[in-house]
């Protein structure tokens, strides 16, 4: 009787353990589902090149709508800076999205962003996942071209800094509970939660 109530507490421990396990697991990509979801809105410096062609110079995220100031040549060639807000920003981007859906934006064209592109292309390709969504962003970045036009129109230091980021975490992924590879025996790789 004592040996059954001793096997039956061991299990019932086993169990309250494993269904821990599961929902702090649960818990925690839930988090990074929930992360990845939400678009960031973004505090853009766009300058105008003297081909008359738009690129990213600085890119902060910001808490606040989306915003940007851009920096434009007047033909004496001297800077004049204006604000754009959310609004006017979203509306240029919904009118370049018609674009890319014609087939004629200049986003997704072979080799377009290498010298900066028109304003509403900028827009789009550096904050179309703020102005329109989520799901729009991702779709536009999944094409090939997009994705580098986009990446060559935005030179800020914090794009640099999170493609930078995003490579690493790419290039050396762990296990949850820590399987990294080992490459000998006096060189071992650790991390993942329960330190691998």
């Amino acid at each position: 009787m004592i040996k059954t109530k001793l096997q039956l507490s061991s299990i019932a421990s086993g169990v309250a353990l494993g269904a821990a396990g599961v929902a702090m697991m649960s818990t925690l990509s839930g988090c990074e589902q929930k992360q990845e979801q939400q678009a960031q809105n973004k505090f853009l410096v766009i300058e105008q090149q003297p081909n008359g062609k738009y690129i990213v110079v600085e890119e902060m995220p910001t808490d606040g709508p989306s915003r940007a100031i851009i920096r434009e040549r007047d033909a004496d060639g001297r800077v004049t800076e204006r604000f754009m807000n959310e609004d006017e920003m979203k509306k240029l981007a919904e009118q370049e999205y018609q674009k890319v859906e014609n087939g004629t934006s200049e986003t997704i064209q072979d080799n377009a962003g290498s010298a900066g592109m028109g304003l509403a292309g900028t827009i789009l390709a550096v904050a179309a996942g703020s102005l329109l969504g989520n799901m729009i962003g991702n779709a536009l970045m999944n094409n090939k071209n997009f994705s580098r036009n986009s990446t060559n129109t935005n030179r800020s230091a914090y794009s640099r800094s999170a493609a930078g980021k995003a490579a690493k975490s790419g290039s050396s992924r762990k296990s949850f509970f820590g399987g990294g590879s080992k490459s000998s025996s006096s060189s071992r790789s650790s991390g993942g939660f329960f330190g691998g």
